[in-house]
Formats: structure tokens, sequence, C-alpha cells
């Protein structure tokens, strides 16, 4: 396997390597997994891609979330972003699922606002439109050591609360529906995570984020406003246009992204899987004390 630096200091692109390798070999897995810890983007190219095979290579790194669907209550671990309805027709502009893109188009990371969060995201083309429609990334790893060491030091003893009703309110009042109000309370998470497996913290905000603990919240908002807009430079990402093919998996502990705007009329059809973090991802040193969570 061969690693290719992409990005401004973080980003990789894996060569000789396939998720098929990944999902069957320790071996690979342990590499992929050193490359993931290190370089937080990593694209993979011309993948011989289908839902099964993704789901296999991102089971390798953890429990995958599930996303219930329909009224029956049943699960998947897909999650599906289309600009298509069910007759495979492009969505008009005003289209929830069109709303629900221009959500995914503010700088966020995956799934702050669940119970558990997000270790990492597996993103999958399917079909792609002919221009536009790339996904752009950020490093809030590096955006933290880039910050003045009494502001590092202060960030590392705050929490901040995450609201996916705050984020989709900035696109449509009512695109977070009551039922996801009520399955998605506001959570509260340390405002710095640390990598366990190298000790680098990281920025853990985004578009979700609608508070600090223990902060008046239009102060709170400004400082994480003036955060936001210190890790999101444009000089500060990396761009990924899309091939039909491409794999890109990322680190939500340590990345934001967004996707960018494509023409409407054209189609696009994305597949994620979604890894769940866990103890040995750091996750339970990011919970807040008792006392800050029942507030």
């Amino acid at each position: 396997m061969n690693v290719v630096p992409l990005g401004p200091g973080f980003g990789a692109e894996l060569r000789g390597v396939t998720l098929r390798d990944v999902a069957a070999d320790e071996s690979a897995y342990k590499e992929v997994r050193a490359a993931f810890e290190e370089h937080s983007v990593l694209v993979l190219r011309n993948q011989d891609v289908t839902d099964e095979v993704q789901i296999a290579f991102s089971r390798r790194f953890g429990p995958l979330e599930v996303t219930k669907v329909g009224s029956e209550g049943f699960g998947t671990n897909l999650v599906i972003l289309k600009t298509l309805d069910d007759n495979g027709n492009v969505v008009p502009e005003d289209h929830r699922l069109a709303l629900r893109n221009k959500a995914n188009q503010l700088w966020h990371t995956d799934s702050p606002f669940k119970r558990q969060p997000a270790l990492a995201s597996v993103l999958s083309s399917r079909i792609i439109p002919g221009r536009g429609g790339e996904t752009e990334f950020v490093s809030t790893r590096l955006a933290f050591e880039r910050l003045d060491p009494a502001l590092r030091e202060r960030l590392e003893n705050s929490f901040a609360w995450h609201d996916y009703a705050y984020s989709r309110g900035k696109i449509a009042a009512d695109l977070a529906s009551p039922e996801e109000r009520a399955a998605l309370p506001p959570q509260c998470w340390r405002l710095v995570w640390k990598n366990p497996a190298n000790g680098r913290g990281a920025l853990y905000i985004a578009s979700h984020t609608c508070g600090i603990e223990g902060m008046e919240v239009n102060e709170a908002r400004r400082l994480l406003g003036e955060l936001m807009q210190a890790a999101t430079a444009p000089e500060r990402s990396y761009v990924h246009a899309w091939h039909k093919g491409d794999v890109v998996m990322w680190d939500n502990r340590a990345t934001m992204h967004r996707g960018r705007p494509w023409p409407a009329n054209e189609p696009r059809y994305m597949v994620r899987t979604t890894i769940s973090a866990t103890a040995a991802d750091g996750l339970e040193t990011m919970r807040a004390p008792p006392r800050q969570a029942a507030e």
C-alpha cells in the first residue's frame, strides 16, 4: 500500500489496497487504520463498491450506526444521499430531499447530536453530476494546534452543546421534523477530542454546535463562529472532486466537511456508512459530567 498526501497537512490517497482487502485481511486493515489515525481523510479510487462491500469494510473499524427507515421502524446501516424521487426523477429545489442536501452544505461533522457520536464516515459515489457536487474537508486537529496555547487550554476544559434541529433550522424552520427533534435531543461533548492513538487534540465543532456550557448564548456563539472561521479558511481545505468508483473515509473526531452545490437538474446518488465511536476511540473522555449533561 502506498500513501500519497493530498491536502494541506492532512488527507491521503491510498494506492494498492481495496475495500475488499481491508474487509478480508487483518494486516491490510491495520495499515489502513494507521493511515486513518495519521491523515484523517483517506481516498480510495477505482473501487468495485457495492453496499455489501462498503458495509464489510466499514465494520472493520467499529460498530455501524443504524438509521431507521419508514414507518415500520426497521433499520439499515446505509444513509442514501440523493436528489432522486422514487421514480428516479430529480426533485425540485424546494423538495425536502433538496433542502436536506443544502443542510449538508454547511460545515459539519457527522452525528455529534447523537448519544453515540461517530468515529468515521465512509462515502461512495454511485451517480455524480457532470460538474459540482464536490466534498470539501478541513482539519480541526490542525486548527486546534494553530490556536494560542492559553485558548487551547481553556477549550480543553470546556463542553459544547450539539443540536440537530439547530443546524437544520438554518435552512428551513421545519426541516427537522417533530419526530426527529424528539429522537435527537441536544448532546453535550467536550470541545476538544483527543485521539488516544497519538494524543493529538482536535476541535469538536460543527454547524450543529449551538452553545458552550457555562457561557451566555451570544458570547458562546461568537466564540464558536471565530473557531469555525479559523478552521475553515479556504487555503486550509482539501476539495475532493468525485469520480465514479471513489470512496472517501474521514475521521469525524478531527475534521469537518461540507458538500458543494451542483446543477439543480442533475442527479447525484451517494451512499454513506457511519462508524460509531467507542471507548477505544476516546469517547468516554468526551462525555460531560452528569450535572452538565442533566442541564
